[in-house]
């Protein structure tokens, strides 16, 4: 087993000297003292058995998006350090695009060794269409690592590199033990009193438990007199100091201008040691904060610049930024030189060289100004007009012209050429500035242009001369401009900068101006030997500029930063220059490389200074080169990029742990919670994702080998960057100058009482009064520990002890609510909801010394126990004069006395009221400590009691899950009486379910952010109604479901619990967790129901399945028979869902294979095909079934839908050709009497199911003619008169059946027209009569199949007896099948070349798109057009009776389909180039428009998500025959898995979890659709039960 890492171990962290280490060119190359890196550890540990009482392994999953990259939320992942090793689990789901041969990559060392930026593991992805694919990585290291996918195009033999993302792993942080801040009582002890006395154990230490002091080294002595600082700091109780660099500071004497990156600070040593030994005093000395002080060590790091007198500068001058590696800082070196020459003659001139009104700095301005116009820097910008004259002159007269090959130029104007020319890009050295003219066309070409422009026209040489000259002349009017421009914005940063350094109050006031201290801060450092080459040796100061790209150098061109003067420059500091790679500049790398990582040896974090313009690739290289000798180096940084997203891109291609972030930035008390929420909350009390959206599996062995280990599994959601809040940074005005200097305790109670890592500045304690000078303090720090003249330092040691102890204890739960001026932070552990309370009163502003107004704070079933408070009281706002040493404010702590808790009672249960004490004055905290009461330790493992809830859900059928899982509001209040619906939440809304899928809705983003302030959850603290609710309703039912009740007392037993014992602000999260569990469990009772194929699925298929259970449940209002309520399957929810609208024959057994057959729900299957079966009248089943009571017999379809169904339930389920013998009692008298269903005469005769299949045959044989049964208004109040009389026949020439007119529609392209308004009432919008083709497909289906039967000797019926040419005959099924196999081509195929149409039965003139099959063939007279029009139809008869089809044309016509009609949620019903195409369906639409007029154009363009499924089935059966699958199946199925990647997002995150019925143009939501529709879901089940088969 890997032991935790500890940093003291030689295979963690290297202690080499400088001497030691050799350096390559790009990387350091050091020999680790041990061959096991942590990389390899991990891999040990999972290939080692498991030792006893080893903890489950932690698994987080990061799902990626279809395209193998991560979505925008999960772009970064911050993931914990790796005590003991374990598992990112990188999931996707199966046939997305980044399967396709995907290989997942990442420079984590998965195989072990040392991490390399540029080496990369891989893991290939697994190809399953059926079963979710996911890759484990071990975890075992920290850093920072990035990862891709890369997978097949579209395109033979080139691959796609997919989207990048990041993941951090915290490093390893480890400290001396501690005894506890507090006593048995409570109350603080002092360091005497043994109160967090360092112990010799050594513990964890996360990021959020970091307590960090910067210090400034100069202020602290020698490093002899180091150990009182660090007793100081210890004794305060932090656990981390941060240094400003410690290396040979340059003359400036700034920490961060550093002379020597080699050296440390001789002055740091009293007496002098030679380099290596004060590098081993520093080592030593440090190790020593770390064991006998508890004190980690942080350095900063100083990338971007070197000090202006860094002696290597003049030995490697090209390490800056120079006119001669940089020539386009040219003209900046002279404008500066300008600057220093014109400050330095002031004092000869006459003018002011002491600033002290705006009339100075106009008088100077104006005199530099005329100064600068006499270097004639245009010169940088424009063309040399005599030099460009005599150039074109040179080239005409030697004939050297180069011919113009660009537009033409002949009579063209000079502007009008010169516009060309630039556009050409014919200007050498155009915007270069490197030296003066540098811009320049060459002679050979200008001759060129100026011939080709004089074509016609006999110009001579100097002619042409002459008009090249205009030419330039216009060229550089708009250079001119360019100089002008850029010559006013200098000047006017010049006066600005001129402003505040020497005349406004708030500036430096810097005094005389000469050569020494020039008008303004010098751009650039003069090296030793630029007086003989100035271009070498004058390198760029660095600096920084507002609001600028970060991503952007403001030294290299294009940028004119240093020729505008737009730098705010720090002139100690020389900016350096790394280039692109270190084969640029490779000294500089190696030298920068070896300062990192002999710091990365000594010190165990770093501070990336001014890390926002660190070039990227440098600070890459930089920290991978660190974390090579330091694995569990901690990085943070202060980014001032302006932008969140530019922030992360920092924070996850550093590896930055933690980015800086200051409460000073809060302006008042509302902002200050708003930041302590966003960055120092941790999790909102209460929050409810690592107490619900766990799980517990088996992890299988990531190597291949060792033994599987029990796994918690997480996932994962993204990460925001993790803060270090200080409450002030080093170089921020105190809070004295910012607000008062009483805000300071506040500040420093509600920062640390965050759950982030938090710092201090030395002297914040302290309270000193003003900012300290970097560069010009020279006093030292007065150490003053806990005593006189140590401020807040007392209630800090609290503060911080407290901190650190609910890290390590896990409090990470806090509620920060703002009262006025007042802001409390309440912060406890997420199970034992013990914690601490802290009460701050704010005082940004000056105010009197009182509590003010604020309300009581009131805890409701919690008690509260004073623990401290303290305020501070100022003698005095100035501080003490001293020379040696700094002084903060003279100030008095006051601790205050025990303030109660007051006990209440009410009727939601008891309450701890908190009333702030008379004296409490801006400034003051108080601590207490809280406990839930009565607290219930085992109500989360009760509530999510897994076992426990599978033995109450287990004996829980199909029915009974609809009820528990679903149930819309209308069959809610049909099937309980109008006792129950679904629960109504204020401001959020009905929920879509009564049952537990319901509530999942909103929870499930409530879990997944611990979004607490959803209305559900304000809901739940009001009161107990959705618990009461969820365990009445399902009580409520037992009568007719006993099997509820144990589910229902499951539910009850917890819900009490949480009821007696949970105080109202917790209510949310046991709720969400016996709700989730309950889910869960209900979800797997009706999965381990299903067939393999979906319990084995992935979870877009069983989601689909689970459609089935959504769908299928009992209504009283609804039955499979006339006497008592069945089980029925609904066509859609929730409109219909109960009544007469609820079942409908076609629905049913479209619906049928997918939600049952596959499932393995046969006899729910079976019980529809029987109950439709004894319906059968006229030769057809019922549309609409209406509980068997009065079925209506309108659709032409359905029969054949039915007989499919019949079909596929012998070919699926076991024994299935048994139900052909099945006896059915037939509803109906055999001459189609109508009877009422209770009448004698129902019911009164039976057939065998293999006779109602003959019967529908002969009949259809026969020929099809009747009147609806109650025809007129009462039955159809739209329907014209004509409508209700139904003929159908079969072509005996072709073998098709016909039927319907005009005003009828007997397909499922039913929409009939309701405007009267419009003229369309009656009128059908889509009648399709004549022979439809998807009926032609299951009659010949059906044909094909019952052939074999008989030929089997399994179908007692041979065939039909038909008339024909007068004369009855038998049709035997066979020959029927045959000329309906002959005729189906030459009547609905339309050629893709005209010239073909003669063999077709093509109406040339009608076609307005080819290579397609009709949609309907016969339609009616007046509408022929209609056979024509492309719809989504004939995918169905492809599915059914693929024979029928040439299979070239059929791919054809599928891709055509493909193309043109396919949407992201299904299929659009008709062409969009069809006059008729009308994509958005409002049935509320009352307007004139024939087409759309109350939703006429239902089935004219909305596009539908049932006939997805089928073109799915169709494209993959013949594509994989003729098409690009035939010799590989994969490509099919990569592709057509496409079409899945909506729908497959939409049930994943739709309340209703399901697939709508149908959508508007594109996918886009149609109002009036079904939220979720039974075929919708089944036939995409129907697809990819087919793909299962090449799985």
């Amino acid at each position: 087993m890997v032991k935790p890492v500890n940093l003291d171990s030689p295979s963690q962290r290297l202690d080499l000297s400088l001497s030691q280490v050799q350096f390559g060119m790009t990387e350091i190359d050091i020999a680790p003292t041990t061959p096991k890196t942590p990389a390899d550890e991990g891999k040990e540990f999972f290939l080692n058995q498991r030792l006893e009482g080893e903890q489950p392994i932690r698994v987080y999953e990061l799902r990626l998006d279809p395209d193998g990259g991560p979505s925008k939320q999960r772009s970064y992942i911050r993931l914990p350090p790796a005590y003991v090793p374990y598992i990112l689990r990188v999931s996707l789901d199966a046939g997305t695009p980044a399967s396709k041969n995907g290989v997942f990559r990442t420079n984590i060392p998965l195989d072990g060794g040392l991490f390399e930026r540029d080496r990369f593991a891989e893991r290939k992805l697994p190809i399953d269409f059926s079963k979710p694919i996911q890759v484990d990585l071990p975890i075992s290291h920290a850093g920072a690592f990035v990862y891709w996918v890369e997978y097949d195009s579209d395109f033979p033999g080139q691959r796609i590199k997919g989207r990048e993302g990041y993941f951090n792993v915290d490093p390893i942080l480890r400290i001396p033990a501690r005894l506890p801040i507090l006593s048995a009582d409570l109350k603080p002890l002092l360091p005497s009193e043994e109160g967090a006395q360092i112990l010799p154990d050594y513990v964890n230490l996360p990021l959020d438990g970091i307590a960090m002091l910067t210090v400034i080294s100069k202020w602290m002595g020698p490093i002899e007199q180091w150990k009182k600082h660090f007793q100081e700091a210890s004794d305060r109780g932090y656990t981390m100091l941060h240094w400003t660099p410690l290396q040979v500071r340059g003359a400036s004497d700034s920490p961060y201008s550093i002379k020597d990156q080699k050296n440390y600070d001789p002055l740091m040593f009293n007496p002098p040691v030679e380099p290596l030994a004060a590098a081993s005093i520093v080592k030593d000395t440090l190790r020593a904060a770390r064991e006998e002080y508890g004190l980690l060590s942080l350095t900063d790091v100083v990338l971007n610049h070197t000090a202006s007198d860094s002696e290597w500068l003049v030995q490697h001058p090209e390490a800056g930024y120079s006119p001669s590696n940089t020539p386009h800082l040219t003209p900046a070196l002279e404008f500066d030189d300008a600057i220093l020459e014109f400050s330095g003659s002031l004092q000869g001139g006459g003018l002011p060289t002491h600033v002290t009104s705006q009339k100075d700095i106009d008088t100077l301005m104006s005199a530099f100004e005329q100064h600068l116009k006499s270097k004639e820097l245009w010169q940088f910008y424009v063309l040399d007009v005599q030099e460009e004259k005599a150039a074109i002159l040179s080239a005409l007269t030697s004939d050297s012209i180069v011919p113009w090959n660009g537009v033409d130029l002949n009579g063209k104007s000079a502007p009008a050429i010169a516009d060309i020319v630039r556009s050409f890009g014919s200007i050498h050295g155009l915007g270069a500035l490197s030296s003066r003219y540098c811009a320049h066309v060459d002679g050979d070409i200008a001759a060129g242009i100026m011939k080709a422009a004089c074509a016609h026209n006999a110009h001579g040489d100097q002619a042409l001369a002459e008009d090249w000259k205009r030419v330039v002349d216009v060229l550089n009017v708009s250079l001119y401009a360019d100089w002008e421009g850029d010559m006013r914005i200098a000047l006017d940063m010049i006066k600005n900068r001129l402003k505040y350094t020497r005349l406004n109050s708030n500036g430096p006031k810097l005094g005389e101006i000469s050569k020494d201290s020039p008008l303004v801060e010098s751009y650039f450092t003069r090296l030793p030997g630029f007086e003989t080459n100035p271009a070498l040796y004058s390198v760029a100061n660095n600096g920084w500029i507002w609001d600028a790209d970060p991503l952007v150098n403001f030294a290299l061109p294009p940028s004119k930063a240093y020729l505008r003067r737009e730098v705010i420059v720090w002139g100690d500091c020389v900016k350096l220059r790394y280039g692109s790679s270190p084969s640029d500049n490779p000294w500089l790398w190696r030298f920068i490389t070896s300062y990192v990582t002999s710091l990365a040896t000594t010190f165990d974090g770093f501070r990336i200074d001014n890390c926002h313009s660190t070039p990227l690739h440098v600070g890459t290289a930089m920290l991978d080169a660190a974390r090579k000798v330091n694995p569990n180096l901690y990085v943070c940084a202060e980014l001032f990029t302006g932008s969140e997203q530019m922030d992360l891109m920092f924070v996850r291609k550093l590896g930055v742990n933690s980015l800086v972030r200051e409460a000073g930035n809060a302006w008042d008390p509302k902002e200050f919670s708003r930041i302590m929420y966003r960055y120092g909350l941790g999790k909102p009390m209460g929050s409810m994702d690592e107490a619900c959206l766990t799980n517990v599996q088996e992890l299988a062995p990531p190597f291949g080998t060792g033994p599987p280990r029990p796994c918690i599994v997480t996932l994962l959601h993204g990460s925001i960057p993790h803060a270090i809040m200080y409450d002030l940074t080093h170089d921020n005005e105190s809070y004295l100058d910012k607000f008062t200097a009483e805000h300071a305790l506040c500040v420093a109670g509600i920062v640390t009482f965050g759950y982030c890592a938090v710092a201090s500045v030395k002297g914040f304690d302290d309270l000193y009064s003003k900012l300290l000078n970097l560069v010009q303090e020279k006093r030292l720090y007065d150490v003053t520990d806990l005593g006189e003249g140590s401020g807040i330092a007392r209630a800090k040691r609290v503060l911080n002890g407290l901190k650190r102890e609910m890290v390590l204890g896990g409090y990470e739960e806090a509620h920060v609510f703002q009262d006025g001026d007042y802001i409390i932070l309440h912060r406890v552990h997420p199970k034992t909801q013990k914690g601490y309370l802290l009460v701050g009163h704010t005082a940004f502003t000056k105010r009197p010394k009182e509590r003010g107004w604020p309300n009581p704070i009131e805890l409701s079933r919690t008690r509260a126990k004073f623990i401290c408070g303290f305020a501070i009281d100022f003698l005095s706002y100035e501080a003490p004069r001293d020379t040696e040493t700094i002084k903060g404010l003279p100030s008095r702590l006051i601790d205050l006395p025990d303030v109660p808790a007051i006990q209440k009672s009410n009727p939601a249960g008891p309450l701890c009221s908190i009333i702030v004490p008379d004296f409490f004055p801006p400034g003051s905290i108080m601590i207490f400590e809280v406990e839930a009461e009565q607290a219930d330790p085992t109500l989360d493992m009760f509530c999510a009691d897994v076992d426990s809830a599978a033995a109450a859900f287990s004996s829980l059928d199909l029915v009974d899950l609809n009820v528990v899982l679903y149930r819309a509001d209308a069959e809610e209040r049909d099937a309980t009486d109008g006792k129950f619906g679904v629960y109504d939440v204020p401001a959020l809304g009905r929920l879509t379910y009564s049952g537990l899928e319901g509530w999942m809705g909103p929870l499930q983003a409530v879990m997944t952010t611990n979004d607490l302030g959803n209305p559900l959850c304000e809901n739940l603290r009001k009161g107990t109604w959705a618990l009461d609710y969820t365990v009445e309703r399902l009580f409520h039912q037992t009568d007719n479901f006993p099997n509820l009740a144990a589910p229902a007392q499951w539910l009850q037993q917890r819900f009490e619990r949480i009821k007696n014992s949970v105080s109202p602000y917790l209510r949310p999260k046991f709720f969400a967790m016996t709700i989730y569990t309950a889910y869960k469990a209900a979800r797997r009772a009706a999965l381990e129901q299903f067939s393999e194929f979906v319990s084995t699925g992935h979870e877009f298929t069983q989601n689909l399945a689970l459609c089935a259970v959504q769908m299928h449940g009992v209504v009283q209002s609804a039955s499979l028979d006339p006497s008592k309520a069945t089980p029925s399957l609904a066509a859609g929810l929730p409109h219909f869902s109960t009544g007469w609208a609820r079942c409908w024959g076609r629905d049913v057994f479209i619906s049928l294979r997918g939600l049952f057959l596959t499932t393995g729900n046969y006899e729910g299957a079976r019980r529809h095909i029987l109950a439709f079966a004894s319906t059968l009248k006229h030769g057809l089943i019922p549309n609409l079934l209406d509980s068997v009571r009065n079925p209506r017999y309108n659709s032409r379809d359905s029969p054949w839908w039915m007989l499919q169904n019949i079909q596929d339930y012998v070919n699926m389920a076991p024994n299935g050709i048994s139900i052909l013998s099945e006896t059915v009692s037939r509803r109906f008298p055999a001459d189609d009497t109508w009877v009422a269903w209770n009448d004698p005469r129902a019911y009164a005769y039976t057939s065998t199911l293999a006779e109602v299949i003959q019967e529908i045959f002969q009949r259809h044989a026969s020929g099809i003619s009747f009147r609806e049964h109650n025809a007129g208004p009462n039955l159809d109040m739209q329907m014209k008169d004509a409508g209700f009389d139904i003929d159908i026949h079969v072509d005996w020439k072709t073998g098709f059946i016909f039927g319907g007119s005009k005003y009828n529609c007997g397909t499922w392209m039913d929409k009939m027209g309701e405007s009267e308004k419009a003229g369309t009432k009656g009128i059908p919008g889509t009648p399709r009569d004549g022979a439809p083709v998807e009926i032609v497909g299951l009659v010949k289906s059906t044909l094909r199949w019952l052939d074999g039967l008989v030929k089997e000797g399994k179908f007692p019926f041979e065939g039909v007896v038909a008339s024909i040419d007068g004369k009855d005959r038998l049709v035997t099924y066979g020959e029927w099948n045959d000329l309906i196999q002959r005729s189906f081509e030459r009547y609905f195929y339309i050629p893709l070349d005209p010239a073909d149409d003669t063999q077709y039965a093509a109406d040339t003139k009608r076609i307005h798109r080819r290579g397609i099959y009709k949609d309907v063939y016969g339609s009616g007279r007046g509408r022929e057009w209609s056979d024509y029009q492309f719809r989504p139809n004939f995918p169905i008869a492809m599915t059914v009776a693929p024979e029928l089809f040439d299979e070239t044309h059929a791919l054809q016509a599928l891709r055509l389909a493909d193309e043109i009609l396919r949407g992201p949620m299904g299929m659009k019903t008709l062409d969009p180039s069809d006059m008729q195409y009308r994509p958005y369906y409002d049935n509320s639409n009352d307007s004139e428009d024939k087409a759309v007029a109350k939703g006429r154009n239902y089935h004219n363009g909305p596009e539908w998500g049932w006939p997805l499924g089928y073109f799915l089935r169709a494209y993959l059966h013949f594509d994989t025959r003729v098409g690009a699958g035939k010799h590989d199946p994969l490509q099919t199925l990569h592709y057509l898995h496409r079409a899945l990647l909506e729908p497959r997002h939409y049930i994943q995150r739709d309340a209703w979890a399901g697939l709508p019925e149908l959508t508007n143009k594109d996918g886009a939501y149609c109002r009036d659709s079904c939220e979720t529709q039974a075929w919708s879901a089944s036939t995409l089940l129907d697809f990819l039960e087919e793909v299962r088969k090449y799985s």
